[in-house]
């Protein structure tokens, strides 16, 4: 059975038999040429690139060491007990947490509900800041129990009431 290479073989060897011996060395020599022209791009590419990876190299170990270390810090602060809530009046925490967060100008009443929980209210506060503030008090194991939020005209600005709650405060 004959392949179809058989013919293209077939017509390859017959070109190059129709061929002077003078042309033939021509083509070998640009074959020869072209082989050896693509060799040294290739070399030359991959020295490029190795400069390139030996000056990367240095710098991704350092960010895979600083990523190793802060996965360690991760599991040591995920293992331990979370800090307890400092016992001191919660209102007052609550309101040093305010002036901490710069809310307090957008205050408009802070009072103690009974123990563990106060009520709070600000009069057109950043939304961001609410949350940021939010956030604050939850590593503090203050947590909100109820909350109501109104937007206003201003995009961005809110009125918030929010009765906040701390765990086990008796």
């Amino acid at each position: 059975m004959k392949m179809p290479t058989d013919a293209l073989h077939a017509n390859v060897l017959a070109y190059w038999r129709a061929r002077t011996p003078r042309e033939r060395l021509i083509v070998v020599v640009a074959g020869a040429l072209l082989t050896i022209g693509l060799c040294l791009w290739l070399a030359q590419s991959v020295e490029r690139s190795r400069t390139v990876l030996r000056t990367a190299v240095p710098a991704l170990r350092a960010q895979a060491e600083l990523l190793e270390q802060r996965a360690a810090e991760y599991q040591r602060l995920r293992s331990a007990p979370r800090a307890t809530a400092s016992q001191g009046d919660m209102r007052s925490l609550v309101q040093a947490q305010t002036a901490a967060a710069g809310l307090t100008r957008a205050l408009t009443g802070i009072e103690a509900a009974e123990a563990g929980r106060v009520k709070i209210g600000f009069g057109a506060v950043l939304f961001a800041d609410w949350l940021d503030m939010v956030a604050a008090l939850d590593a503090q194991r203050i947590y909100v129990e109820a909350c109501r939020v109104e937007a206003l005209a201003t995009p961005g600005l809110v009125n918030v009431t929010a009765t906040l709650v701390r765990p086990n405060s008796q």
